[in-house]
C-alpha cells in the first residue's frame, strides 16, 4: 500500500550547545546519498577550533537552506560535534492532476522542481504559487492547488500537484464614473476587457485579469489624449465581487478635463544654413482640430526627413509647446536645432532563433555608420512589432566604444506564425461554403508569406496557392505570385466558367500612405453554356487566353484599417490585355470611401463611390465574365447579377427568359450610417441605415448573331434599407433589409433581404 502524505515545510532547529567549545572532530550521521565531507562543507564548522552557539545555529540554517535535507540535528557529544540529517527524498516523477483548462505542458514549464533531484518543500510551495498565478491569468481566481507526495522505495517520491480549477470569474459589468463627453458604451469599445455576454463560453476577454485591467487604463488614457483631452486621467479602477460571488463589477474612475485644439503652428531655427520656408510648407496640421500627439509625431518625422534630404542629418525638430488655457488651444513651435553628432556603431539582435537577422534589420531605416536618430529607432520598434512574428519586442540604445557612437540592442521573443484554418461561409449570394487554409507568415524565418486555400460551395470552387516576399533585395519592395483554379456554377445565370491562371505581382510605396502594385495575369478562361438559350452567351462560349498587365494604386488615410472612424481610402485598379492573348481590352475601376464620426463616435457615417469601364481593343469584344455586374452586396435591394442589360428574347417556342449579360460601364454610390440601438454592449449588436444608387450599362453590340436585340441603356436603380450588425464569437453577421426605390419593372431581380456570415474557427 502506498502512503499519500501532505507536504510539510520544516521550521528551524535549535542548536543544543549553550556555550562556545572546541570539538576534536565532526561526525555525520543519517546521510545516504550525500557525502559526509559535503555536509561538513555546507555546515561550515571547522574541527579543532572554538565554535560559538551562534555558529552552530548558522550551520543548521546552512544545511536547511541547501534544500537537501528534511531534518537537521546538530549536537555536541563527548568533545565531538554530531551532525545528524535526514535527506530529502529524490523526486521520481512530477505530475499534475485535475487540470482541464490548462494543459500539462504549459503548467510543467512553470515549476522549478525537477525529477531526479532532491525534493525541496520551499520549491514546491513556489511551484504552487506559479500554477495559481497561471490560473489567475486565465481568469480562474478561485483555483486551488495542493501539492502531495507519494512515497516510493529507496527514499524516492512522486510529486503530484492536485488542481481544483474552479469557475471562470467573469466581468459582468463595466462602468465608468466621471465621464461627461464620451458615453460608457463608447469607452467600453476603447478597452480590451469586455462584459460577459451570451457567448461567454467562447469569448475570453470577459474574464477578470488584473494585468489586462492595467493595460485598459493605459488604453483609456491614450483614447482621451488622442482626442485633445491632454489632462485626462484614470484616477482608479475598482473591481467588486457581485452578490453571487461569481463575477466582478468593474468600474473605472476617469477625469476628462477640457478638450484642447491645435492653435498656431510655426517653424523657427537658429542655424544659419537652414531654410525654414520648406519646413513651414511641410506643416500639415490644421488649426482648430482636436490636439493629437500622433500628428505631432508625424510632423516631426516629416521635418527630420527634409533635414536629412538637405544634407543636414544632425538637424532635428524639437517641439516647443505653449498651452493656452483661456482659448483651450495649443501652439507649437517646431525649433530646428543641431544636435550632438552621434553615429550608429552597430545593431545587435538577440532572441530570434527562427527569424533571420536581416528580417529585423530591414525594419531600421539606418545602418551601421548612419547618424543616430531616436525617433527613427522608435518607429523601427513599431515596425518590428507590426510584423506579428514576436510576442515581445524590446529595442534600447546605449553608448558604444566612444561617446559619439551608439549601439542599438534588439531583443525579441518569437511566437508561432503558421496557421491551419477551417471556415464556413453563408450568404444569399453564394450559399453555404467551406474553406481550408494553410498559411505561414514567416516562411523559413525569411518573413515571407506562403498560403494554400481551398474553397468549395454549391456554386463555386477555388484553389489558390500564394507566395509573397515583403522585402525583395531587403528593400521596401514586395513581390509574389498566385496560382489559381476556379470554377463557377451560379444559380443566377445559366453558364459555367473554369479559370486557370498564374499572376505574379510586385509592389512598392509611393509615399507614406500610398502604394503601387504591378501585376501580370496569364490565364485560360472558359465559358460553357450547354443549358442556355441566350444567343449572346452562346456567342461568347469557349476557352480563351488572357494575357494582361495590371496597375493598382492605393491611398489609405484612414485612422484605423480595422475600425475606421475618420479618413478615407482610394484605389484605382487598371488592367491592359494586349500581350498576345485571345482577349484584348482595357479595364479600369476606381473606388473611394470616406468615414466621419458624430456624437462622440457613437455614429459612424461612410460614403463610398465606385465606378469603372472596360473597352475591347483591336477588334476584340468583351465577354460576360469580364464585364461588370451589380446587385447583392454591391447594390443592395437587388439579387446578384440582378440589374443591367439582360437578354429577355423568347426562344423558338415563344418562351421568354432572362439572362444577365453585364455591362461595359458601371457606377454606384453607397451611403451608410451605423449606430447603437440600445441593446447591452456585450451582445455586440448595433444597427445601420443605408442608401445605394447605381447603374450598369453598355455592350459592344446590342444585336446577337441570331439578330436578337438587347436594351443596354443607362437606367438608375436605387434602394434604401436598414442593417443589423452582430459581432459574434463565431464571426461578424450582417443582415440587410432593403426596399428598392428605382427599378425597371419586369426586368430587374429585386431582393428585400440579404445576409452574410463569415465564420472562422
Amino acid at each position: 500500500m502506498v502512503a499519500v502524505l501532505p507536504v510539510a515545510f520544516p521550521g528551524s532547529q535549535v542548536a543544543h550547545a549553550q556555550t562556545s567549545a572546541v570539538f576534536s572532530r565532526i561526525d555525520v550521521a543519517g546521510n545516504q546519498r550525500i557525502a559526509a565531507d559535503t555536509i561538513r562543507t555546507i555546515a561550515g564548522i571547522p574541527a579543532g577550533k572554538r565554535v560559538s552557539p551562534g555558529a552552530i545555529n548558522d550551520a543548521v540554517q546552512n544545511l536547511y537552506n541547501s534544500g537537501l535535507f528534511e531534518t537537521v540535528d546538530v549536537r555536541p557529544e563527548r568533545g565531538r560535534l554530531i551532525i545528524e540529517v535526514a535527506e530529502n527524498p529524490t523526486i521520481n516523477r512530477i505530475s499534475i492532476e485535475g487540470n482541464k483548462r490548462l494543459k500539462d505542458e504549459a503548467l510543467l514549464s512553470l515549476i522549478g522542481s525537477i525529477p531526479r533531484r532532491a525534493y525541496s518543500p520551499a520549491q514546491a510551495e513556489a511551484d504552487v504559487d506559479a500554477i495559481a498565478a497561471a490560473y489567475a491569468q486565465a481568469g480562474r481566481l478561485a483555483a486551488r492547488i495542493k501539492p502531495k507526495i507519494i512515497k516510493r522505495a529507496d527514499n524516492r517520491i512522486d510529486l503530484v500537484f492536485e488542481v481544483r480549477e474552479g469557475r471562470v470569474v467573469e466581468v459582468n459589468r463595466i462602468g465608468f464614473t466621471g465621464n461627461r463627453v464620451y458615453s460608457d458604451r463608447r469607452l467600453r469599445r476603447a478597452i480590451e476587457t469586455k462584459q460577459a455576454g451570451i457567448f461567454r463560453k467562447l469569448i475570453r476577454k470577459d474574464t477578470y485579469i488584473q494585468d489586462r485591467i492595467e493595460f485598459d487604463k493605459q488604453k483609456l488614457r491614450e483614447f482621451y489624449t488622442r482626442r485633445g483631452f491632454i489632462d485626462a486621467r484614470v484616477l482608479s479602477s475598482g473591481a467588486d465581487f457581485a452578490r453571487e460571488r461569481n463575477s466582478f463589477l468593474l468600474n473605472f474612475k476617469v477625469q476628462e478635463g477640457q478638450q484642447y485644439k491645435f492653435g498656431e503652428m510655426t517653424v523657427s531655427s537658429l542655424e544659419p544654413d537652414v531654410n525654414i520656408d520648406q519646413y513651414q510648407k511641410a506643416l500639415k496640421i490644421k488649426s482648430g482640430r482636436p490636439f493629437d500627439p500622433r500628428k505631432v509625431e508625424t510632423t516631426l518625422e516629416r521635418l527630420d526627413i527634409i533635414a536629412y534630404d538637405a544634407g543636414l542629418p544632425f538637424v532635428q525638430a524639437v517641439p516647443r509647446i505653449t498651452r493656452n488655457d483661456e482659448t483651450l488651444t495649443i501652439d507649437i513651435e517646431f525649433e530646428l536645432q543641431r544636435g550632438g553628432r552621434t553615429f550608429v556603431e552597430r545593431i545587435d539582435i538577440e532572441g530570434n532563433s527562427t527569424t533571420l537577422d536581416r528580417v529585423l534589420r530591414r525594419q531600421f531605416r539606418v545602418i551601421e555608420g548612419d547618424p543616430f536618430n531616436r525617433r527613427e529607432i522608435r518607429q523601427a520598434t513599431d515596425r518590428i512589432r507590426a510584423l506579428g512574428y514576436f510576442t515581445e519586442v524590446q529595442v534600447e540604445s546605449r553608448e558604444g566604444s566612444a561617446p559619439d557612437q551608439a549601439i542599438i540592442d534588439v531583443n525579441v521573443e518569437e511566437k508561432p506564425t503558421g496557421t491551419l484554418g477551417f471556415g464556413l461561409g453563408l450568404g444569399t449570394d453564394a450559399g453555404l461554403s467551406g474553406t481550408i487554409t494553410l498559411t505561414e507568415e514567416n516562411f523559413l524565418g525569411r518573413g515571407q508569406h506562403l498560403g494554400l486555400s481551398v474553397t468549395t460551395s454549391a456554386e463555386n470552387r477555388t484553389f489558390d496557392l500564394s507566395f509573397k516576399e515583403p522585402a525583395l533585395f531587403d528593400r521596401d519592395l514586395s513581390a509574389g505570385f498566385n496560382l489559381f483554379y476556379r470554377t463557377t456554377n451560379s444559380d443566377f445565370n445559366s453558364y459555367d466558367t473554369v479559370s486557370v491562371g498564374f499572376e505574379p505581382t510586385i509592389g512598392f510605396p509611393l509615399g507614406k500612405n500610398s502604394r503601387l502594385e504591378l501585376s501580370y495575369r496569364l490565364s485560360s478562361d472558359e465559358i460553357s453554356a450547354e443549358n442556355t438559350i441566350s444567343q449572346f452567351i452562346q456567342d461568347e462560349t469557349g476557352s480563351r487566353v488572357t494575357s494582361a498587365l495590371g496597375v493598382l494604386y492605393t491611398l489609405d488615410r484612414r485612422n484605423s484599417p480595422v475600425d475606421p472612424t475618420a479618413g478615407f481610402i482610394f484605389s484605382l485598379d487598371q488592367k491592359l490585355a494586349v500581350l498576345g492573348g485571345d482577349q484584348n481590352y482595357y479595364r479600369a475601376v476606381a473606388k473611394a470611401k470616406a468615414y466621419r464620426s458624430f456624437f462622440n463616435e457613437e455614429v459612424i457615417l461612410s460614403a463610398e463611390v465606385e465606378g469603372g469601364f472596360i473597352k475591347g481593343l483591336g477588334g476584340s469584344s468583351t465577354r460576360v465574365t469580364e464585364r461588370f455586374h451589380l446587385g447583392g452586396n454591391k447594390l443592395r435591394g437587388f439579387e446578384a447579377f440582378g440589374i443591367g442589360p439582360r437578354d429577355m428574347n423568347p426562344d423558338g417556342s415563344g418562351t421568354a427568359f432572362s439572362e444577365p449579360l453585364g455591362g461595359n460601364f458601371f457606377a454606384v454610390a453607397r451611403l451608410e450610417a451605423s449606430f447603437p440601438i440600445g441593446l447591452p454592449e456585450e451582445y455586440g449588436i448595433h444597427g445601420g441605415l443605408f442608401f445605394d444608387i447605381g447603374s450598369v450599362w453598355g455592350l459592344d453590340s446590342t444585336t446577337s448573331s441570331a439578330g436578337t436585340l438587347v436594351d443596354d441603356s443607362r437606367q438608375v436603380r436605387s434602394a434604401i434599407g436598414v442593417s443589423i450588425f452582430w459581432n459574434t464569437a463565431l464571426g461578424p453577421l450582417r443582415f440587410n433589409f432593403a426596399k428598392p426605390l428605382d427599378y425597371v419593372a419586369g426586368v430587374d431581380k429585386r431582393q428585400s433581404f440579404n445576409f452574410t456570415i463569415d465564420t472562422r474557427f
